[in-house]
């Protein structure tokens, strides 16, 4: 572990990163998990956290999780699933150091979660939280989603960003309209890793469009054509 790279972290976004996300039929929508059963990691989730964990670099799960607030299911199933998550990593050695959830939903059916809050991406509450927690330095801290929100709130705390997806125009011009860009734009998590792991172990980046030394690494420069 390199004691130089402590006060960096990878934040991390749930579903969709590490694990699948699912259609659920019943309701014609594609969600998180509801159950255990349907908590499945993504084949590369394993190794790419193990990379990360082998570079010394915080590995911190920032998640928004308002299935409860909607009704979809309890704290218990809740518990239940995360309880899945961990085994799945930890059986495989892959740690995560902290994780952070956000259950509110400003239209929620639990009064209880229904609100409007900090820690809800895009807003950087959790980011932020977590930083004072680990004594983080945000700025040269990365944070690795497959959606608008988590590209906001990372940039919001300063943080490298990096955005999953393939080739879908809709997104991008979302990402347009809400004036936001992603530093990079990858298909999956394990690509976004390598990328870091060489930015980590070889290379200074210099944001704001300055190249880097590899062709491999390349900053998002111009409008993302990908989601």
């Amino acid at each position: 572990m390199n004691a130089s790279h402590m006060n960096q972290a990878v934040f991390l976004d749930r579903d969709g990163v590490i694990n699948r996300i699912v259609y659920h039929q019943d309701l014609g929508i594609i969600d998180s998990p509801f159950t255990p059963s349907q908590f499945e990691l993504l084949p590369d989730a394993v190794k790419s956290i193990q990379i990360l964990n082998g570079l010394g670099l915080k590995t911190i799960l920032i998640s928004n999780q308002p299935g409860i607030a909607k009704g979809h299911f309890d704290y218990n199933t809740f518990l239940a699933i995360e309880e899945k998550m961990f085994k799945s990593l930890n059986q495989n050695k892959a740690k995560l150091d902290g994780v952070y959830y956000c259950f509110h939903h400003p239209e929620g059916r639990l009064k209880k979660y229904r609100k409007e809050c900090d820690c809800r991406k895009p807003k950087a509450g959790l980011l932020i939280k977590a930083s004072k927690d680990f004594n983080l330095d945000l700025k040269n801290s990365y944070l690795i989603g497959d959606g608008i929100t988590d590209i906001q709130a990372g940039k919001s705390a300063g943080c490298i960003t990096f955005l999953l997806g393939n080739h879908k125009c809709d997104l991008c011009r979302f990402l347009n309209e809400e004036k936001v860009k992603p530093d990079f734009v990858v298909p999956n998590l394990y690509q976004a890793t390598k990328i870091i792991q060489k930015m980590v172990g070889f290379f200074t980046i210099k944001r704001g469009g300055k190249k880097c030394r590899s062709s491999s690494i390349r900053p998002m420069l111009q409008r993302s054509k990908r989601q």
